[in-house]
């Protein structure tokens, strides 16, 4: 049995929560020898549901960690947390990508994309695998029989910076690079963001608290399609995370990644200017 660590902000969060046996229903399918057995967080007790690490790890049979030092070097591949706070992703991929290991970043992989590149440069430095997205890039509702080159997409949560992420995900995944520039507008709750191609691809994101997610997917001479993503995607997350563990190699390239940090970025600044062009930093 190979052993996974978590690093975390604070451990009881719903990602850490589920993940575990998430990972070991994947295993128990597949075959694969993986197990949450580390666990460290920087906050002892969660803002979330007052739960120290220690009564975590108790409650979920995993060994506290007193360092991160400590569970990157016990651990053989290392999954850094913190959904809700990726302003602490860099400070956690600084230790932990030095060792070398396997290494998944949950979502949101970076407060802005220059923040993404150090990270990325330092993974590169020590030769470290990395990999990280959202779970609706698993969505078996995005896949269609065309190559689209339109694409509106519909979410919510409990606010944009964080939940955003997901769209943008969803946006790269089947339109890919190139996005060139984003405007935002708003309509009472909702926040709409149009993504600028330049050469005939063309993206929205509409974004509202209470809103499921959604896709309108469409290209020259076919039918479009309109679906609500409702598949496992998170069971589509852990296998391949999984089968990423096993192999040290992405399924996708990482400069998608970075894609998705620029397209955030641009709309969380066009939604400080309403009605603006806001073109995407390279």
């Amino acid at each position: 049995m190979r052993t996974i660590g978590f690093i975390d902000y604070y451990i009881s969060e719903w990602h850490a929560n589920n993940y575990p046996q998430w990972i070991k229903d994947v295993c128990e399918r597949s075959g694969a020898q993986y197990s949450v057995a580390y666990a460290w967080a920087e906050l002892d007790e969660s803002p979330k549901y007052g739960e120290t690490t220690a009564r975590w790890c108790e409650r979920m049979g995993v060994e506290k960690c007193e360092s991160i030092d400590e569970l990157c070097e016990r651990s053989d591949v290392i999954v850094i947390l913190a959904p809700s706070d990726p302003d602490r992703h860099l400070a956690y991929a600084e230790a932990a990508l030095k060792y070398g290991k396997t290494t998944y970043i949950d979502k949101t992989f970076a407060p802005d994309l220059a923040t993404a590149k150090k990270i990325f440069a330092i993974a590169e430095e020590y030769g470290t695998p990395l990999f990280s997205t959202s779970a609706l890039r698993y969505a078996t509702e995005l896949e269609t029989e065309f190559e689209c080159d339109e694409i509106l997409t519909t979410g919510g949560g409990s606010n944009l910076p964080e939940y955003v992420i997901h769209q943008a995900e969803i946006v790269v995944k089947k339109l890919g690079e190139g996005a060139v520039a984003v405007k935002a507008e708003t309509l009472g709750s909702q926040t709409h963001i149009h993504v600028s191609y330049g050469d005939g691809r063309s993206a929205g994101m509409i974004y509202a608290p209470s809103m499921p997610f959604t896709v309108y997917m469409g290209a020259k001479g076919q039918k479009p399609v309109y679906r609500k993503a409702e598949s496992a995607y998170f069971e589509g997350l852990m296998e391949d995370m999984v089968r990423f563990f096993e192999s040290g190699t992405p399924s996708f390239s990482m400069s998608e990644t970075l894609e998705v940090m620029r397209i955030r970025e641009g709309a969380l600044k066009a939604c400080e200017r309403l009605g603006e062009w806001i073109p995407l930093n390279k």
